[in-house]
């Protein structure tokens, strides 16, 4: 059952609707990661079980650039994935009401991906993730960053859930 947030309808009678966005507060509520590698400020456009934006605001301040072609910043291709798939472990959250929960996702494979266009401070990459196959444990992404309406990177990538203290499993 996806995670409800509390609403009214307009008898005043409670409701519940499944979340469609995370802003930072609530995403750091289903992901551990933390700066510098918390790869994603939102996540709009959520449909449990099916799909998901996430929306990374590049800045020249990030600590991959000073190394990564200095004299001209490139986000990295593999932190585009990463950021792929940080959204991709959010629409899961929301679908599996796993926030507050002390659950983990991790990749189990990476395919086809590909580097369009390079991603550099002042873009936006919007990163669009659908499920290709749902698990409760085990879950197919096809992701893809988009950069002006351009797209920037794509990648197939597999996942795992698993609790933070692996004596829960």
């Amino acid at each position: 059952m996806p995670c409800k947030q509390g609403r009214t309808d307009d008898r005043g009678q409670a409701r519940s609707r499944p979340h469609t966005s995370a802003d930072l507060a609530l995403i750091k509520r289903i992901l551990p990661h933390r700066y510098p590698f918390l790869m994603i400020d939102r996540v709009r456009d959520i449909v449990p079980h099916q799909s998901g934006v996430g929306i990374k605001c590049v800045t020249s301040n990030e600590p991959h650039f000073p190394g990564h072609f200095p004299e001209q910043p490139v986000m990295p291709g593999v932190l585009l994935i990463e950021a792929m798939a940080q959204t991709a472990a959010v629409v899961v959250g929301i679908s599996l009401d796993l926030i507050d929960k002390p659950m983990l996702t991790y990749f189990m494979g990476i395919d086809g991906a590909k580097f369009r266009r390079m991603v550099q401070p002042g873009d936006v990459a919007e990163l669009h993730v659908r499920v290709k196959r749902p698990g409760g444990r085990i879950w197919k992404f096809a992701g893809e960053a988009h950069v002006d309406g351009q797209l920037a990177a794509e990648a197939e990538f597999t996942a795992m859930m698993a609790p933070r203290d692996p004596r829960d499993a």
